[in-house]
């Protein structure tokens, strides 16, 4: 009687690119392919050691012989097996049964041939769609954490708002625009601005708020899409819900500012950095307009240019080597000579040198700021530095044993790409820590996590392990960090108070004619700019106050000088704006001013706890 042997495993139709990815796809494998202890190995062998004709001294009870009763055993007396067929294995019936008298020569049934594996590396469609089913999912898990949130308008978003109304005004009307009014503001006021005000227009706070949901969903899409480049699915998708979650992510997905514009545009120059990377040289030029125009939009973001540089390097090595240096050469320059054009065609770089270059330094310390990005991106930075490691380790990312036969880019490529990835991460905090500012710390640190997704997402994949082994690990994490950016989320977006009451109060007494001095001028110019315009408006933080005589006064000497001679119409003071002392300074001289009384008092709610608005008038 023939047998059937132990089932072999092995690996199906070949791919027709051996480096799935940018060509170095591997990855977690089962090992070397291993027999299974068969009982009948042992018969086999004594079988074959035997003379012909010379009976084995077991015998089996599978069916009787021709001419042999049923209850009696029958011997094997034939020749020695045949090698075993590796196309088709056969199985004959019975040698004592009406079918195997009749019909010895056909057998009974035959066993279909079964693949080497149950996996393949080549991509298909039926993968392919499953992925972009979970994407989905991660995207619609990112669009619901951040439509929950909800207040009024942040001070950044006011001044973005009005600013672009401010520009709208001057390109469709020919209105004069404000002297210096964009000196401080850390983008372009003619892109982002101009955009979101259009929108604000038609559809409210609202609109301009989905706006930034529409380009944060963009920039998990576009993660995706390079990460799967990159490595494969299963590390696109892991990073996209990693990042889909963190508090910078979800907070920018609702706030109208222009960080979620900079963040989908160098996310975008990224996506064209390695999907260009087999292709010619030049055509990574395509990235240097997007490039550009995110440093337009947003000056910070031309922190993160040296990455996309060395990155159009690296990607780039497997396919070109020693050229691929060039490829990061054409990009620099491409990017230099766009937005260098554009800072000097729009006189735009003195609002660079101050917001970028030359920035006061802060009160924060290191410690402190060191405490706020562990806690708003650190689980997933350790993620990353976790993928790095295991990267260098081993650089295959396919389960499949025929990745053992694949070779791509050496543990010195791996561990500069983990470098860039994970280091990126870094520059944000560095910056912060260097003026010593953590103010806009969490928003800032998301465009260095969108680099760091990556390798977080080859390290949940390396917990999880090869087939899925410990899913809850993954899961953990993953539960993890959805619950810190739900948590962080709701607290950043309750830091400043809700502006409602103060705008109904503050309406009936605001003219185009009076002067305001308010602690965060941007909020109310944004709700009343109807009725107000922003030379009437005075920040509590900088002042130059002519006095009578003609003198300028500057700092807490122009607000001393400015409150007694009785300047300002209207004081709005809200007690959170007091790290400067000038707040103080102001509350103190009103006290005792003559020319002002406490007219109203609106009391708000906090993350921080509860305030109170006080606006004092002039008698």
């Amino acid at each position: 009687m023939n047998r059937i042997p132990e089932q072999r495993a092995g690996h199906g139709a070949e791919h027709d690119d051996a480096y799935y990815g940018l060509g170095w796809t591997g990855g977690q494998v089962t090992g070397p392919e291993q027999q299974s202890y068969d009982e009948f190995d042992e018969y086999d062998r004594q079988w074959q050691g035997q003379p012909q004709g010379r009976p084995l001294p077991h015998a089996q009870w599978f069916g009787a012989g021709p001419g042999q009763p049923h209850d009696t055993p029958h011997e094997h007396t034939s020749a020695p097996a045949e090698p075993y067929a590796a196309e088709q294995y056969t199985a004959e019936p019975y040698a004592g049964t009406e079918a195997g008298a009749e019909g010895a020569d056909e057998p009974g049934y035959r066993i279909p041939p079964t693949p080497d594996a149950g996996w393949d590396m080549a991509d298909s469609r039926r993968r392919g769609w499953v992925s972009r089913a979970v994407l989905l999912c991660v995207l619609v898990v990112q669009a619901v954490l951040s439509l929950r949130l909800a207040n009024t308008a942040f001070q950044d978003e006011a001044l973005a708002l009005y600013t672009g109304h401010v520009e709208l005004d001057h390109l469709l009307h020919g209105t004069a625009l404000p002297d210096g009014y964009d000196r401080h503001f850390s983008g372009s006021p003619v892109l982002y601005p101009v955009l979101a005000a259009f929108v604000e227009s038609s559809l409210g706070l609202a609109g301009a708020r989905a706006l930034s949901l529409v380009l944060t969903l963009g920039t998990t899409a576009l993660l995706y899409s390079f990460t799967r480049r990159m490595f494969n699915e299963r590390v696109a998708l892991l990073a996209s819900a990693m990042f889909a979650v963190t508090q910078s992510t979800i907070v920018l997905g609702n706030l109208a500012t222009y960080d979620a514009a900079a963040g989908f545009l160098l996310a975008v120059a990224a996506w064209i950095v390695v999907r260009t990377g087999r292709a010619p040289l030049f055509a990574v030029l395509l990235a240097a307009p997007v490039a550009a125009l995110a440093v337009a939009v947003k000056y910070g973001a031309v922190l993160y240019v040296p990455t996309l540089l060395v990155l159009a390097v690296l990607t780039a090595w497997p396919h070109h080597r020693g050229r691929s240096a060039l490829r990061g050469l054409l990009l620099f320059l491409g990017v230099a000579a766009l937005a260098g054009g554009w800072l000097f065609a729009t006189g735009t770089l003195t609002a660079v040198q101050d917001t970028v270059l030359v920035q006061p330094h802060g009160i924060d310390g290191v410690t402190d700021l060191l405490k706020r990005f562990g806690a708003w991106s650190g689980l997933l930075f350790l993620t990353s530095c976790l993928g790095a490691v295991s990267y260098v380790r081993r650089g295959r990312m396919n389960e499949s044993p025929r990745s053992l036969e694949l070779t791509g880019p050496g543990w010195r490529w791996r561990a500069l790409i983990g470098l860039l990835l994970c280091g990126t991460a870094l520059i944000a905090p560095a910056c912060q820590m260097y003026v010593g500012d953590g103010e806009s710390l969490y928003k800032h640190v998301g465009l260095g996590l969108l680099f760091a997704a990556p390798m977080a997402g080859i390290g949940v994949s390396r917990l999880v392990g090869a087939h899925f082994r410990y899913p809850q690990l993954g899961i953990m994490l993953w539960v993890g960090m959805l619950c810190m950016g739900i948590a962080q989320s709701d607290w950043r977006f309750g830091v400043w108070p809700d502006s409602t009451h103060l705008v109904q109060a503050l309406r009936p007494q605001v003219d185009g004619k009076g002067r305001y001095l308010s602690s965060a001028r941007e909020v109310p110019l944004y709700y009343l700019r109807d009725r107000t315009s922003p030379g009437q408006w005075t920040s509590t933080s900088e002042i130059s106050y002519k006095d009578p005589a003609g003198t300028v006064h500057t700092g807490k000497d122009g607000y001393r000088r400015a409150l007694a001679d009785g300047w300002f119409d209207i004081v709005v003071l809200d007690g959170l704006h007091t790290s400067t002392g000038e707040d103080l300074l102001i509350a103190t001289e009103l006290r005792s001013n003559p020319h002002y009384r406490l007219s109203a008092t609106v009391p708000f709610k906090t993350s921080s706890g509860t305030g109170v608005y006080r606006i004092w008038t002039r008698r």
